[in-house]
């Protein structure tokens, strides 16, 4: 072979090697991922809830969370059309958002509606029109929650325990108003469905004598602390979702529905209209309301709650917890949250105000 010959097969191998590279460099990267994203509450951030769903459809799964309606409103004010699938909202809320047309309607049959219990299925909730726009999942109580090895557990069966002197200095008091007013209601006999303006003297005059007996007020994590810390026994407005989580590290935390009621709360989960990936979006509904989805969901890290399918893959154990059980009575016996006027909503606020600086 001349030398000609070697340089030429020489030339001819590098330009092969600089074109086979510059074929890889210049090639377009794998397809990424499909996207789902979804504005939610902190329990649906649990990875032992997402990883089954982006396994089987090769999806991932962006969550954002919020903390209260009018938090995710402004969120998506900021936001491009499109830019979220899936929203989990408060029950009470979902006409609202309807309203504002931001969820598309669903077809109940998609859906396991019979396994959802009754009560909770609340189409004047979810539905405007006849039309369903959210699909209840999970519900709980703002009720007593409280340490069973500190304080008598009977004693928790009556709302009325909130102002008993006999745990003074023993009381955290969650700082949301309008649950806890209910429940003032509640022990005062007036039914929330009933509650009005003049009926807020006497709720006031027992807010303040809560507040004398009371060691805080605070927010979730600040009354959850501090029931779990020993710094107080009983949290007014606790629930499931304050101690259930913690049952491991201490079994003696727990709650129940006092004999006269309580204030029940409930999520659910809807397609953004906007949405460009409304069937995979269903299909992440479809999943989460699956008794699987519901299991997991029900025992998120964050928080613990019931779950809206009867048919929830969750323990006896875990069931316990939840006080499965007591559920039929706990659910007849329990109140929506208010969704009062401008004007009475005010008259609350201010109340409560006055609460805090008692």
């Amino acid at each position: 072979m001349t030398r000609t010959e070697t340089n030429t097969m020489i030339k001819a191998l590098i330009l092969f090697v600089i074109v086979f590279f510059s074929a890889i460099v210049s090639a377009p990267p794998a397809l990424a991922a499909e996207e789902l994203n979804v504005l939610t509450w902190c329990d649906h951030t649990d990875p032992r809830l997402l990883q089954a769903f982006e396994k089987k459809h090769k999806v991932r799964i962006n969550m954002k969370e919020y903390d209260g309606t009018g938090v995710a409103l402004a969120l998506l004010e900021q936001s491009q059309p499109g830019d979220w699938d899936v929203f989990v909202v408060d029950s009470i809320d979902v006409k609202r958002v309807v309203n504002l047309g931001l969820l598309a309607p669903l077809n109940r049959k998609d859906f396991p509606w019979n396994d959802i219990f009754p009560e909770v299925r609340t189409p004047e909730l979810n539905s405007v029109g006849g039309i369903f726009y959210a699909m209840p999942e999970k519900f709980g109580y703002n009720t007593i929650a409280y340490n069973n090895k500190k304080v008598d557990p009977a004693d928790m069966r009556d709302a009325a325990v909130l102002w008993n002197p006999k745990y003074k200095g023993r009381i955290a008091v969650y700082d949301y108003y309008i649950p806890v007013i209910e429940m003032v209601a509640i022990g005062l006999g007036i039914k929330p469905t009933e509650l009005n303006k003049s009926h807020l003297p006497a709720i006031k005059e027992k807010l303040f004598k809560m507040k004398e007996l009371s060691a805080l007020v605070g927010d979730v994590v600040q009354v959850q602390t501090a029931l779990a810390t020993g710094e107080v026994d009983i949290i007014a407005g606790g629930g499931e979702f304050a101690v259930s989580v913690l049952h491991n590290e201490n079994p003696a935390l727990d709650w129940v529905l006092p004999n006269q009621g309580g204030v029940r709360w409930q999520q659910a989960i809807g397609v953004f209209a906007a949405s460009k990936k409304k069937d995979l979006a269903v299909e992440f509904l479809q999943y989460i309301l699956s008794p699987e989805g519901q299991g997991r969901l029900a025992t998120s890290s964050c928080y613990w709650a019931m779950p809206a399918n009867s048919k929830a893959a969750l323990t006896p154990e875990q069931k316990k917890i939840l006080r499965w059980d007591e559920q039929p009575k706990f659910l007849a016996n329990s109140y929506f949250y208010l969704q009062p006027d401008e004007a009475f909503d005010k008259a609350m606020l201010d109340v409560w105000t006055e609460f805090l600086q008692h």
